[in-house]
């Protein structure tokens, strides 16, 4: 489980409001993801260059975080670092993709239950219900 920080929890927030907005959200686009959002609020990155760094990778956000390396040099795993800095560990941004972590589903409000990976709304409710417990 990430380690609480300020800055975590904000960026957690922040990315739930950010989400309610008009802002595109694309589970297939490694910028506009579930990720590629909550990258956007910590890194201040445009969803494009953070596509474009990820591609740099090969696979989806988990297989990045098992690939991480920071000492590589490539961006993907400076943009990684970021984030393990805020407090993520690689699981995180794994169950992050996947809004399967289960003492997050657990604190859900009305209590556990499966999310669907791919909806804005139940995003939401992750990273809100995360922040909440951290």
């Amino acid at each position: 489980m990430a380690r609480p920080s300020v800055a975590l929890v904000s960026a957690l927030r922040g990315t739930a409001s950010r989400l309610r907005s008009s802002v595109s959200y694309a589970w297939g686009h490694l910028g506009m993801c579930n990720c590629g959002h909550l990258v956007q609020t910590l890194c201040g990155l445009a969803p494009a260059r953070i596509h474009t760094i990820a591609l740099e990778g090969d696979g989806d956000w988990e297989t990045l975080a098992n690939a991480y390396c920071p000492t590589s040099g490539h961006a993907i795993d400076d943009v990684i670092t970021a984030l393990i800095d805020a407090g993520l560990t690689t699981d995180d941004i794994a169950h992050l993709e996947k809004l399967d972590d289960t003492a997050i589903l657990a604190a859900l409000p009305g209590g556990h239950r499966w999310l669907r990976r791919n909806d804005r709304a139940d995003v939401i409710l992750y990273v809100e219900a995360w922040a909440d417990l951290l």
